[in-house]
Order: structure tokens, then sequence, then C-alpha cells
């Protein structure tokens, strides 16, 4: 299951680091050949579109440098063999783009201790592999911000994939954003149990709406949600990438990744003979999570506010979950000056004040 989740990265990953020193010479990015194991199709519009658009800015950013991937790949021994493929085609940097892949990549690496493998989401490291992820909650607050200060009915719908922790902090650090600019509005949640599956998107939205949802958000990997939302006349919230095309009227913003940020790390590292293994968790100071441009219905008071929260956050002056916070029966679980550390963050079960829904056992 894909991106499930970086939660226990904190928990478990110091164990598994390895002690021992490990360098690669620096390689000319003529000399490099990259592979990328994709979980979804490249034209899903959200998760592995916005990888695929990253492993194409880099084959421009490095002269020579020859990239390949696989779409949809199932997570299991399928990975393995993808990866086997790419080393016997001669790549020496494997990018494995969904938590599925995490063992298989252990798997892999262990029998070719000369390619670098970095894993999006996982918590498993090695000599030769690392792993990334984002502080995607910072874009999801500044996106509640948009939902509360254009709600009217108070009730905002969000469909939310998987009932773990990297959803869960998401539905959060939203609902913050939403009760800061609206304390009397509400997020509604409907769990679809999958990342890729338009239908069952649609239909989340249109339930949410007819429960007086009259702005949708959403974590999933297509544009199936902002497409339902334009045509039942609501506001919609996008995720992963621009999804306005989507949703030409009706479309606010959407967080998004610049998985752009981490590749060219990597292969900076690469091509310096400086690159080691490392647990990346990057947010806005560093670019790797943002907004997408506004839609045209979203005010110049709105942009403002956003404007400068997000500021606030890339400056490290404003923690999105820094206390007080309530959870949904009103008890402060953060009391005021305190923050939640990250290993909190990463294994968060509960729902904050302001969320209607329940989290599925």
């Amino acid at each position: 299951m894909k991106r499930i989740s970086f939660w226990v990265a904190l928990c478990l990953g110091l164990s598994l680091l390895c002690g021992a020193a490990w360098a690669l010479p620096a390689v000319a990015p003529k000399d490099i050949k990259s592979g990328y194991v994709y979980v979804g199709p490249v034209g899903d519009g959200g998760w592995t579109y916005m990888h695929d658009l990253a492993r194409k800015a880099m084959d421009k950013a490095y002269p020579g440098l020859k990239s390949s991937y696989v779409e949809s790949v199932p997570e299991g021994p399928d990975a393995e063999r993808v990866m086997e493929t790419f080393i016997r085609n001669g790549s020496k940097v494997i990018f494995a783009t969904s938590f599925g892949f995490m063992d298989p990549v252990q798997n892999v690496a262990k029998r070719h201790p000369d390619v670098i493998f970095m894993h999006c989401s996982g918590y498993k490291r090695a000599a030769n592999v690392g792993t990334y992820f984002g502080r995607m909650y910072q874009a999801r607050y500044l996106s509640g911000l948009v939902a509360g200060k254009m709600t009217k009915s108070n009730t905002i719908g969000y469909v939310a994939a998987y009932p773990i922790p990297e959803v869960i902090r998401h539905i959060d650090a939203f609902t913050l954003g939403v009760r800061k600019a609206n304390p009397k509005a509400k997020v509604k949640v409907v769990w679809i149990f999958s990342w890729h599956d338009p239908a069952k998107e649609k239909e989340a939205t249109k339930a949410l709406v007819d429960a007086k949802s009259d702005v949708i958000a959403m974590h999933a990997d297509t544009g199936a949600a902002p497409q339902a939302a334009e045509e039942l006349g609501v506001w919609v919230i996008g995720y992963n990438s621009d999804m306005s095309r989507y949703a030409p009227t009706k479309f606010l913003t959407s967080p998004i990744w610049n998985w752009s940020v981490v590749y060219k790390h990597v292969l900076d590292g690469v091509t310096k003979g400086t690159w080691k293994s490392e647990d990346i968790w990057w947010g806005m100071e560093k670019g790797l999570v943002d907004l997408a441009p506004f839609g045209k219905g979203v005010p110049q008071s709105v942009k403002d506010l956003v404007a400068k929260e997000k500021a606030q956050i890339a400056s490290g002056k404003l923690d999105v979950f820094a206390g007080p916070i309530k959870d949904q029966k009103g008890k402060v679980v953060v009391p005021a000056g305190k923050s939640m550390s990250d290993k909190d963050l990463l294994s968060l079960t509960w729902f904050v004040e302001g969320v209607e829904g329940d989290v599925p056992k």
C-alpha cells in the first residue's frame, strides 16, 4: 500500500541506519543511468504524474543523463524484477516511489551494493539505500485557510484514501487551517480505502455535497474529485498537482509536490561523489511542498492571508502543530507553548477538533 506511511520512520528508522562508511566515486552525468519505479500510471494527474515531471526535469538539468521508468508496478516481487532489469541495463541510481516497494528495495540493494537506491516514504535504510518524503502537512494547513474562508455552509468535505497516520496528519493540518480562518467550520471525512479509484472519488464527492459541503478537499491520486466538484458547482482543493484543468471554474488551489528538489539533491551527490544514505523529510523551507496557483475565485484578502502564513512557516516561526490543540472530544492534547514532535506526527492516529468522522480501526 502506497505511502503507508513514513510514520514509522522516526520510530524505527534510527535502529536501521548503517554505521559503516560508504561512498562511490563521483560520476559524470553522461555516465549515469537512473531508473524510476512507479506504483501508478504517469497519466494519473497526481502522485505518479508529479514524480515523472521531476524525472523529466532531471534529464534536462543534467545533460547526458539517461533515465527510464516503469509505471503501474505492483508492490511485491514484480518490483524486484523491474529494479533488476534497470540494473542489467546499466542503472546506477534507482528511485522507488511507493511505500510498498520498501522490502523489494532492501532485497535488491543487498545484491547490488554498487547501486544507489532512494525509497519514497519508507523507513528502512542501508549503506546504499536512502529514504525521502516531505512535510506536506504545511501546505495542507495553508489550503485549509483557503477552504475556511471560502465556505458559506461551514461544512467542508474531505475525500480520504486510507486511515493511516500520513492521511490523518494531513486532515488534521487542513482542519487546523480551516478553523483558524473560520472557527465555525467543520470538516466532514469520507474514506474510500484506495489511492487511485476515480469512481469512488466521484461517489465520495457527491455524498459530501449531498451532506451540504460547499468546498471539497481530497487525498487521492486522480482528478476525479475536482471533476465531480466542477460538475456539482462547489469549490474544490486538489492534491499532488495543479488540478485546475479538472475544475476550471471551481478550483481554489492544491497542495503540491516538487520532487525535483529531492532528485536534484540526490543526483548532485552522485555527480560529486558526496551521496550518503539519509532520511529526508523536508518542507516549505526547501520548496519540496507548496501550493498551486490560486483559482480565479480566490479573493485577494485570502491570498494575502495565505502569503503571510506561508512566510511564517517557511521561516520556521510558525509550527502548524503548535498548541493549544484539542481533539474531537474537546480535550487539550497539545497544551499552549508545546508542539507535537516528529515522532508524534509520524504516528498520528486521532482527529483534531472540527473534524467530523471516525478513524477506522
